[in-house]
């Protein structure tokens, strides 16, 4: 019952004021669906949904190409020394959305850290800041842990009788990788990756400081509603729908989630 309680009150409520805003009609007597209408019908809102669309699966995809040898390397390790490397996997999460920005702005600036050792080495300076690369590499580095923790309790939990039987059969490493950890390990890789595309669809800051202007997202937008246009339907609408968008890719996570300890597991 508190926790019932809790949620109506942080969540149900503001969330259907949101919706209520969404559809009350600008002279605040009636409602009007005019805002829904707009927003399918508005160039900038179809524009932002790709681009929200593009860069959720892009960082979702890069997150994977990361996180998935991080995880197959903790997999490996005692338990207690995975436990040592997986506090050094949450440093990024630890650490604010405002202040990695930065960081990256220091990186991959035009004069920064990158293209000076890439200067050093004779190749000229490469954009890489205030365009989709910069978004996608700041929201992976943020996101990498919520796709590492998914693969490894799926690789920690395969049976290890599995891949000795392989290599009894004869089998090499990559054959046993490619035929066994790697089939068994893809629930705990599509867990990840709708969990990383969730987060990735609410994201504000890393865009609005490393992206350029094609590359802004839903959040942004509603920013842009409340903030330069003053108009709080137009805002609430794209609220609700994106709130709508990450409630859809709940239910697919809901299906496809295992459970188990990571740290608790017997780990080879």
């Amino acid at each position: 019952m508190p926790a019932a309680i809790f949620m109506t009150l942080v969540f149900a409520l503001p969330l259907g004021a949101v919706f209520l805003q969404s559809v009350q009609a600008p002279n605040g007597a009636s409602f009007s669906a005019e805002a829904y209408a707009k927003i399918f019908t508005t160039p900038l809102f179809l524009r932002v949904a790709w681009t929200t669309f593009e860069i959720s699966v892009g960082a979702t995809i890069f997150s994977l190409l990361l996180a998935y040898p991080i995880a197959y390397f903790l997999s490996r390790q005692p338990p207690r020394r995975r436990a040592l490397f997986m506090i050094l996997v949450l440093v990024p999460f630890w650490t604010s959305s405002l202040v990695k920005s930065f960081s990256f702005m220091v990186l991959l600036g035009q004069s920064g850290i990158v293209n000076q050792l890439l200067g050093s080495i004779g190749i000229p300076p490469v954009k890489m800041l205030f365009n989709r690369f910069g978004v996608m590499a700041g929201m992976s580095h943020f996101l990498i842990p919520f796709m590492v923790f998914p693969i490894l309790t799926s690789l920690i939990n395969q049976p290890p009788e599995l891949a000795r039987a392989a290599a009894i059969m004869g089998a090499g490493k990559v054959r046993i990788f490619r035929k066994v950890t790697l089939p068994l390990s893809l629930p705990g890789v599509m867990a990840g990756a709708l969990l990383v595309f969730i987060l990735s669809l609410g994201f504000y800051v890393i865009p609005a400081l490393l992206g350029g202007r094609q590359d802004m997202m839903f959040a942004n937008l509603v920013d842009f509603y409340t903030r330069e246009v003053l108009n709080w339907q137009m805002a609430s609408a794209v609220a609700v729908l994106l709130i709508a968008a990450a409630v859809l890719a709940s239910v697919l996570l809901s299906k496809v989630r295992g459970g188990g300890s990571v740290l608790s597991s017997e780990g080879h």
